[in-house]
């Protein structure tokens, strides 16, 4: 919960030593745990957090701040804390009292580990085909019941970063909430694939995912996709790509925070948040450069949908987005072109969270809140038609 906010500042670090081929395997368990937080807790292995505890020094917090005891992760909240801009502090109110009231205490005040998080009855890695090969697909069942509404979801990291395990803590929580099997999907990510890879890969996904839907025991009608961040982008592109060359028809496209225009930094969200808000505009650019290293292919519509000719005919959509995030205008500017070309949209500005709030489930009632919205969204799915 702590470490996922602090995690913004082992971000470009992870990033350019992945891009380099530089990265160790405990570094990629570390930051992963770092950067998304609340984790599944047979995730929470001891390579895991045990390695964030053991290279924490070479990042910024303090070794003190973080201990393994071989089944749960201890953090000591002021420490953790001291790095945080000031400013950021104050705006955004994360410590140390929202996070006191959420955490399980630990050896007094102020010493907290991560929580347990939603249980679900089974999950599963399977496989599927797609343009370059096997994708991983991670499947997590509510129980056993079926056919069942179904989210089809693509995790966050910029195109570039995270993976399976930093965003099972929310596709367990939608499973939980919802009642509805989540599929979440291991894509390809840039810099080694960059754009259309990560597209052509979740669309391949999706479009399994339907026409295997008496297999998985899931409502082929009440199917959505659905992503955070730039995953959002993801989601939104499929939902496009769908409609544009006759792909399987998706009941909700489900789109926190997104990124919709990848091919311009230059909104009023992105000069009030430039810095101190988690994600920064720097950091996009640099994300933008590893996803598409041609600038030509940004202007694309499955790279930026804002800039699609035309929004209409698509899936039904809810978009959240953080007051305090870059992010914030251009997934609102999305969702008021999806309405005026007809598309129903229900759009939701979360006051006072930065981006990547989604997995602090543990830490912030904002987050709780977005998740039930996605799960009640994606229960009350209408059959696509």
């Amino acid at each position: 919960m702590v470490i996922a906010f602090v995690g913004s500042v082992f971000s470009p670090y992870y990033a350019w030593a992945r891009a380099r081929g530089e990265a160790r395997a405990e570094d990629h368990a570390a930051l992963n745990v770092a950067l998304y937080g609340p984790r599944a807790r047979w995730a929470m292995t001891e390579r895991g957090a045990g390695a964030l505890a053991r290279t924490a020094d070479r990042f910024v917090l303090a070794r003190s701040a973080l201990a393994w005891d071989g089944t749960a992760l201890t953090i000591a909240i002021d420490e953790v804390a001291a790095p945080l801009p000031q400013r950021l502090r104050g705006r955004v109110r994360l410590f140390p009292a929202a996070l006191a009231g959420h955490a399980e205490a630990l050896d007094g005040p102020g010493r907290h580990r991560w929580r347990p998080i939603a249980p679900v009855a089974r999950v599963e890695d399977v496989e599927c085909s797609g343009p370059a090969g096997a994708i991983r697909v991670r499947i997590y069942r509510p129980d056993s019941g079926g056919p069942r509404p179904a989210l089809v979801y693509f995790h966050g990291g910029g195109w570039v970063i995270g993976d399976l395990e930093t965003h099972s803590g929310v596709c367990r929580a939608v499973a939980h909430r919802s009642g509805a099997v989540v599929l979440a999907v291991d894509y390809r990510r840039a810099p080694e694939a960059p754009f259309p890879a990560a597209v052509e890969d979740c669309f391949a996904a999706a479009r399994w995912a339907l026409e295997n839907a008496g297999a998985l025991s899931i409502d082929p009608g009440r199917v959505a996709v659905g992503g955070d961040s730039a995953e959002g982008n993801l989601a939104a592109s499929v939902s496009l790509k769908c409609r544009d060359e006759g792909g399987p028809a998706f009941a909700l496209q489900v789109l926190v925070y997104p990124v919709t225009n990848v091919a311009s930094l230059d909104t009023p969200s992105y000069h009030e948040f430039a810095e101190g808000y988690f994600l920064t505009k720097s950091q996009m650019e640099w994300f933008a450069r590893h996803y598409c290293p041609n600038p030509e292919d940004r202007r694309h519509p499955h790279a930026s949908p804002l800039l699609a000719a035309d929004l209409g005919r698509l899936p039904p959509a809810l978009v959240i987005t953080a007051e305090c995030d870059v992010l914030r205008d251009e997934g609102e500017s999305y969702a008021g072109r999806l309405e005026a070309a007809g598309v129903p949209v229900t759009c939701h500005r979360l006051p006072g969270v930065i981006h990547g709030f989604l997995v602090m489930q543990g830490a912030l009632r904002q987050a709780r809140e977005a998740i039930d919205r996605i799960a009640a969204a994606v229960r009350g799915q209408r059959p696509a038609g």
